[in-house]
Protein backbone atom coordinates (compact mmCIF):
# COMPACT_ATOMS: atom_id res chain seq x y z
CA UNK A 1 0.00 0.00 0.00
CA UNK A 2 1.26 3.47 -0.92
CA UNK A 3 1.03 6.69 1.05
CA UNK A 4 -0.25 9.85 -0.58
CA UNK A 5 0.57 13.17 1.06
CA UNK A 6 -1.13 16.32 -0.20
CA UNK A 7 0.21 19.72 0.83
CA UNK A 8 -1.61 22.97 0.07
CA UNK A 9 0.50 26.10 0.44
CA UNK A 10 -0.67 29.72 0.08
CA UNK A 11 0.86 32.47 -1.97
CA UNK A 12 2.63 35.20 -0.05
CA UNK A 13 3.42 38.87 -0.43
CA UNK A 14 6.56 40.20 1.22
CA UNK A 15 7.66 43.65 2.39
CA UNK A 16 4.16 45.22 2.21
CA UNK A 17 5.94 48.41 1.24
CA UNK A 18 8.24 49.45 4.11
CA UNK A 19 8.86 46.07 5.80
CA UNK A 20 11.80 45.09 3.63
CA UNK A 21 12.84 41.49 4.37
CA UNK A 22 10.89 41.45 7.65
CA UNK A 23 7.16 41.39 6.83
CA UNK A 24 5.20 38.80 4.88
CA UNK A 25 1.53 37.93 4.50
CA UNK A 26 -0.22 34.80 3.23
CA UNK A 27 -2.75 35.16 0.41
CA UNK A 28 -5.73 32.98 -0.46
CA UNK A 29 -4.15 31.65 -3.67
CA UNK A 30 -2.89 28.09 -3.37
CA UNK A 31 -0.50 25.54 -4.83
CA UNK A 32 -1.36 21.90 -4.18
CA UNK A 33 1.45 19.33 -4.30
CA UNK A 34 0.81 15.59 -4.07
CA UNK A 35 3.55 13.11 -3.13
CA UNK A 36 2.86 9.37 -3.65
CA UNK A 37 5.27 6.75 -2.34
CA UNK A 38 6.04 3.83 -4.62
CA UNK A 39 5.39 6.00 -7.67
CA UNK A 40 7.69 8.02 -9.90
CA UNK A 41 7.61 11.03 -12.17
CA UNK A 42 7.18 14.77 -11.77
CA UNK A 43 4.26 16.67 -13.26
CA UNK A 44 3.39 20.37 -13.18
CA UNK A 45 -0.11 21.60 -13.96
CA UNK A 46 -1.24 25.22 -14.13
CA UNK A 47 1.19 28.05 -13.49
CA UNK A 48 4.73 27.21 -14.58
CA UNK A 49 3.75 24.09 -16.51
CA UNK A 50 5.82 25.22 -19.49
CA UNK A 51 8.77 26.75 -17.63
CA UNK A 52 9.58 24.88 -14.43
CA UNK A 53 12.30 22.24 -14.45
CA UNK A 54 11.11 18.72 -13.75
CA UNK A 55 14.36 17.22 -12.44
CA UNK A 56 15.96 16.98 -9.04
CA UNK A 57 16.87 20.68 -9.08
CA UNK A 58 13.21 21.67 -8.93
CA UNK A 59 12.49 23.37 -5.59
CA UNK A 60 9.89 20.76 -4.64
CA UNK A 61 12.21 17.80 -5.27
CA UNK A 62 15.26 19.49 -3.77
CA UNK A 63 13.47 20.58 -0.59
CA UNK A 64 11.90 17.13 -0.18
CA UNK A 65 15.39 15.69 0.25
CA UNK A 66 16.43 18.09 3.05
CA UNK A 67 14.61 16.56 6.06
CA UNK A 68 15.80 13.09 5.07
CA UNK A 69 19.37 14.36 4.91
CA UNK A 70 18.97 16.04 8.31
CA UNK A 71 17.53 12.84 9.79
CA UNK A 72 20.23 10.64 8.22
CA UNK A 73 17.63 8.67 6.28
CA UNK A 74 17.44 7.80 2.57
CA UNK A 75 14.68 9.64 0.73
CA UNK A 76 12.12 7.29 -0.82
CA UNK A 77 11.15 7.50 -4.45
CA UNK A 78 7.93 9.42 -4.84
CA UNK A 79 5.74 10.58 -7.66
CA UNK A 80 5.08 14.31 -7.48
CA UNK A 81 2.21 16.25 -9.02
CA UNK A 82 2.09 20.04 -8.64
CA UNK A 83 -1.14 21.91 -9.29
CA UNK A 84 -0.08 25.54 -9.27
CA UNK A 85 -2.28 28.61 -9.01
CA UNK A 86 0.49 30.94 -7.78
CA UNK A 87 2.06 32.91 -10.66
CA UNK A 88 5.78 32.22 -11.21
CA UNK A 89 8.37 34.99 -10.89
CA UNK A 90 5.92 37.72 -9.89
CA UNK A 91 6.83 38.24 -6.24
CA UNK A 92 3.98 36.10 -4.90
CA UNK A 93 5.98 33.38 -3.19
CA UNK A 94 5.85 30.56 -5.73
CA UNK A 95 9.31 29.29 -4.77
CA UNK A 96 8.48 29.48 -1.05
CA UNK A 97 5.32 27.46 -1.65
CA UNK A 98 7.36 24.79 -3.44
CA UNK A 99 9.97 24.57 -0.68
CA UNK A 100 7.41 24.49 2.14
CA UNK A 101 5.50 21.70 0.40
CA UNK A 102 8.66 19.62 0.03
CA UNK A 103 9.91 19.92 3.62
CA UNK A 104 6.48 19.33 5.17
CA UNK A 105 5.82 16.21 3.10
CA UNK A 106 9.28 14.83 3.82
CA UNK A 107 8.93 15.48 7.55
CA UNK A 108 5.69 13.50 7.54
CA UNK A 109 7.30 10.54 5.76
CA UNK A 110 10.27 10.72 8.15
CA UNK A 111 7.93 10.19 11.08
CA UNK A 112 7.69 13.90 11.99
CA UNK A 113 11.01 14.23 13.83
CA UNK A 114 11.32 17.99 13.33
CA UNK A 115 9.57 20.89 15.02
CA UNK A 116 7.78 23.55 13.05
CA UNK A 117 10.56 26.02 13.82
CA UNK A 118 13.22 23.61 12.61
CA UNK A 119 11.29 23.03 9.38
CA UNK A 120 10.96 26.79 8.92
CA UNK A 121 14.71 27.15 9.35
CA UNK A 122 15.38 24.39 6.79
CA UNK A 123 13.02 25.93 4.26
CA UNK A 124 14.36 29.46 4.75
CA UNK A 125 17.95 28.28 4.44
CA UNK A 126 17.19 26.76 1.06
CA UNK A 127 14.85 29.41 -0.36
CA UNK A 128 16.59 32.41 1.14
CA UNK A 129 13.57 34.53 2.03
CA UNK A 130 12.20 33.89 5.52
CA UNK A 131 9.68 36.69 5.06
CA UNK A 132 7.98 34.52 2.43
CA UNK A 133 8.59 31.14 4.06
CA UNK A 134 7.06 32.11 7.41
CA UNK A 135 3.61 33.18 6.14
CA UNK A 136 3.56 30.31 3.64
CA UNK A 137 4.04 27.84 6.49
CA UNK A 138 2.24 29.64 9.31
CA UNK A 139 -0.34 31.83 7.58
CA UNK A 140 -1.44 35.37 8.36
CA UNK A 141 0.80 38.41 8.66
CA UNK A 142 4.21 37.43 10.01
CA UNK A 143 6.93 39.66 11.41
CA UNK A 144 10.22 37.88 10.72
CA UNK A 145 13.64 38.70 12.16
CA UNK A 146 16.94 36.86 12.48
CA UNK A 147 17.73 36.54 16.17
CA UNK A 148 20.74 35.18 18.04
CA UNK A 149 19.30 31.66 17.93
CA UNK A 150 17.86 31.69 14.44
CA UNK A 151 14.66 32.95 12.87
CA UNK A 152 12.10 34.59 15.16
CA UNK A 153 8.52 35.04 13.96
CA UNK A 154 5.49 36.76 15.44
CA UNK A 155 1.99 36.86 13.97
CA UNK A 156 0.21 40.22 13.83
CA UNK A 157 -3.59 40.43 13.71
CA UNK A 158 -5.40 41.09 10.44
CA UNK A 159 -8.82 42.73 10.21
CA UNK A 160 -11.75 40.87 8.70
CA UNK A 161 -12.98 42.06 5.34
CA UNK A 162 -9.62 43.17 4.01
CA UNK A 163 -9.13 42.38 0.32
CA UNK A 164 -6.06 42.14 -1.89
CA UNK A 165 -6.24 43.38 -5.47
CA UNK A 166 -3.21 42.12 -7.37
CA UNK A 167 -2.08 43.29 -10.79
CA UNK A 168 0.05 40.51 -12.29
CA UNK A 169 2.14 41.61 -15.30
CA UNK A 170 2.83 39.12 -18.07
CA UNK A 171 6.52 39.85 -17.61
CA UNK A 172 8.30 38.38 -14.56
CA UNK A 173 11.16 39.99 -12.65
CA UNK A 174 14.02 37.84 -11.42
CA UNK A 175 14.52 38.29 -7.67
CA UNK A 176 18.29 38.30 -8.12
CA UNK A 177 18.07 41.08 -10.70
CA UNK A 178 15.68 43.15 -8.57
CA UNK A 179 17.90 42.78 -5.50
CA UNK A 180 21.05 43.70 -7.41
CA UNK A 181 19.59 47.16 -8.03
CA UNK A 182 19.42 48.03 -4.33
CA UNK A 183 22.01 50.44 -2.92
CA UNK A 184 24.59 49.11 -0.49
CA UNK A 185 24.02 51.99 1.94
CA UNK A 186 20.97 54.03 2.87
CA UNK A 187 20.49 57.43 4.43
CA UNK A 188 19.48 57.59 8.09
CA UNK A 189 16.41 59.62 7.14
CA UNK A 190 15.25 56.83 4.83
CA UNK A 191 15.78 54.21 7.54
CA UNK A 192 13.70 56.27 9.98
CA UNK A 193 11.06 56.78 7.29
CA UNK A 194 10.63 53.02 6.85
CA UNK A 195 10.95 52.05 10.51
CA UNK A 196 8.10 54.37 11.44
CA UNK A 197 5.92 53.06 8.65
CA UNK A 198 6.47 49.41 9.61
CA UNK A 199 5.20 50.21 13.10
CA UNK A 200 2.30 52.19 11.69
CA UNK A 201 1.43 49.38 9.27
CA UNK A 202 1.28 46.68 11.93
CA UNK A 203 -0.70 48.96 14.26
CA UNK A 204 -3.16 49.95 11.52
CA UNK A 205 -3.88 46.34 10.61
CA UNK A 206 -4.08 45.17 14.23
CA UNK A 207 -6.43 48.01 15.24
CA UNK A 208 -8.45 48.07 12.02
CA UNK A 209 -7.61 51.73 11.32
CA UNK A 210 -7.18 51.12 7.61
CA UNK A 211 -7.15 54.81 6.66
CA UNK A 212 -3.54 54.81 7.91
CA UNK A 213 -2.44 52.30 5.26
CA UNK A 214 -1.96 54.94 2.56
CA UNK A 215 0.93 56.34 4.58
CA UNK A 216 1.95 53.06 6.19
CA UNK A 217 2.64 51.25 2.89
CA UNK A 218 5.06 53.90 1.62
CA UNK A 219 8.72 52.95 1.17
CA UNK A 220 12.14 54.47 0.51
CA UNK A 221 14.39 51.40 0.73
CA UNK A 222 13.65 49.30 -2.35
CA UNK A 223 10.72 50.30 -4.54
CA UNK A 224 12.32 53.39 -6.08
CA UNK A 225 15.40 51.39 -7.06
CA UNK A 226 13.24 48.70 -8.64
CA UNK A 227 11.50 51.24 -10.84
CA UNK A 228 14.61 51.00 -13.03
CA UNK A 229 13.39 47.64 -14.36
CA UNK A 230 9.68 48.28 -13.79
CA UNK A 231 8.95 51.97 -14.42
CA UNK A 232 5.20 51.31 -14.75
CA UNK A 233 5.02 50.47 -11.04
CA UNK A 234 4.63 54.10 -9.98
CA UNK A 235 1.63 54.64 -12.26
CA UNK A 236 -0.03 51.40 -11.15
CA UNK A 237 0.40 52.31 -7.47
CA UNK A 238 -1.05 55.76 -8.05
CA UNK A 239 -4.01 54.33 -9.95
CA UNK A 240 -4.82 51.91 -7.12
CA UNK A 241 -4.79 54.68 -4.52
CA UNK A 242 -6.79 57.08 -6.71
CA UNK A 243 -9.40 54.34 -7.21
CA UNK A 244 -9.91 53.89 -3.47
CA UNK A 245 -7.32 51.40 -2.23
CA UNK A 246 -6.24 51.81 1.38
CA UNK A 247 -2.60 51.24 0.46
CA UNK A 248 -0.53 49.75 -2.36
CA UNK A 249 2.97 48.37 -2.85
CA UNK A 250 5.21 46.19 -5.00
CA UNK A 251 4.71 42.56 -3.98
CA UNK A 252 8.10 41.26 -2.89
CA UNK A 253 10.57 42.13 -5.62
CA UNK A 254 7.76 42.19 -8.22
CA UNK A 255 6.57 42.26 -10.80
CA UNK A 256 3.10 42.00 -9.18
CA UNK A 257 1.65 45.10 -7.55
CA UNK A 258 -0.75 44.61 -4.66
CA UNK A 259 -3.41 46.96 -3.30
CA UNK A 260 -5.13 46.50 0.05
CA UNK A 261 -8.80 47.38 -0.25
CA UNK A 262 -12.24 47.11 1.28
CA UNK A 263 -14.89 48.07 -1.24
CA UNK A 264 -14.50 48.90 -4.96
CA UNK A 265 -12.10 46.01 -5.50
CA UNK A 266 -13.11 45.41 -9.12
CA UNK A 267 -12.82 49.11 -9.90
CA UNK A 268 -9.37 49.22 -8.32
CA UNK A 269 -8.31 46.20 -10.38
CA UNK A 270 -9.55 47.71 -13.63
CA UNK A 271 -7.82 51.02 -12.89
CA UNK A 272 -4.53 49.27 -12.09
CA UNK A 273 -4.77 47.29 -15.34
CA UNK A 274 -5.60 50.45 -17.31
CA UNK A 275 -2.63 52.31 -15.84
CA UNK A 276 -0.37 49.38 -16.68
CA UNK A 277 -1.68 49.23 -20.24
CA UNK A 278 -1.08 52.94 -20.74
CA UNK A 279 2.48 52.35 -19.52
CA UNK A 280 2.99 49.56 -22.06
CA UNK A 281 2.64 46.69 -19.57
CA UNK A 282 0.29 43.79 -20.32
CA UNK A 283 -1.17 41.65 -17.57
CA UNK A 284 -4.26 40.84 -15.57
CA UNK A 285 -5.58 41.50 -12.10
CA UNK A 286 -6.69 39.03 -9.46
CA UNK A 287 -8.84 39.61 -6.41
CA UNK A 288 -7.91 37.61 -3.33
CA UNK A 289 -7.77 38.13 0.40
CA UNK A 290 -5.23 37.55 3.14
CA UNK A 291 -5.17 33.98 4.41
CA UNK A 292 -5.00 33.42 8.14
CA UNK A 293 -4.30 29.76 7.33
CA UNK A 294 -0.85 28.57 6.33
CA UNK A 295 0.20 25.31 4.70
CA UNK A 296 -2.14 22.36 5.18
CA UNK A 297 -1.16 18.69 4.98
CA UNK A 298 -3.32 15.59 4.58
CA UNK A 299 -2.35 11.90 4.42
CA UNK A 300 -4.16 9.04 2.64
CA UNK A 301 -3.45 5.39 1.92
CA UNK A 302 -3.85 4.44 -1.72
Amino acid sequence: MSTRITVRVPATTANLGPGFDCLGMALDIWNTVTFTTGASGFEVQGQGAQELTLGGDNFVSASFAIPFDEAGMPAPEVGIVCRNDIPIGRGLGSSSAAVVAGVLAANELCGRPFTQRRLLEMAARMEGHADNIAPAMLGGLQIVVHGDDGIVTSAAPLPDGLGAVIFVPDQPILTTEARSLLPGKIARADAVYNIGRVGLLVSALANGDLTLLRTATQDRLHQQAREQVFPAMKNILRAALDAGAYGAFLSGSGSAVLALAGSRQMTIGYEMAEAASKSGVAGEFKIARPSKQGARLSVDSV
